[in-house]
């Protein structure tokens, strides 16, 4: 987890009571789901999809395209939406996103997207909610 101080906080406790056992493994202790295993990675209609763990609006639905990694994939977030960290596991050097508002991890940013900003947010499914425009 991150270790920032962040507009919402609560206890792990709390965190566990929240999230689903997947969700806090990933959101809290960094993990990774199963490729190809949320159905919001095949999610096509207009909406938000926001932080499982606080609601934060992350990213539009706009800016989500199908990346053939089995995760869901966009190109842009929201304004203020998220902050990153330097992540060093597994021998590699990446850049792992966050949201701003709680600190929950969500996934990783790579430099491989479409235009126009040719970066691929690559979050963990079990991250999102989505909400469609109604």
């Amino acid at each position: 987890m991150n270790e920032g101080v962040f507009p919402f906080a609560i206890t792990e406790d709390e965190w566990r009571a929240r999230l689903t056992p997947e969700q806090y493994a990933v959101m809290r202790g960094h993990g990774t789901e199963r490729a190809g295993s949320c159905a919001l990675n095949h999610e096509k209609r207009a909406g938000v999809f926001h932080c499982a763990g606080c609601d934060q609006p992350l990213f539009r639905s706009g800016e989500k395209f199908d990346s053939g990694t089995g995760w869901p994939s966009f190109c842009d977030p929201l304004p203020g939406a998220l902050g990153t960290t330097v992540d060093r596991s597994y021998g590699m050097v990446r850049t792992e996103v966050h949201c701003s508002r709680c600190g929950s991890h969500l996934g990783h940013v790579f430099p491989d997207g479409p235009p126009p900003t040719g970066l691929r947010y690559c979050i963990n499914g079990v991250a999102l909610n989505f909400t469609p425009t109604p």
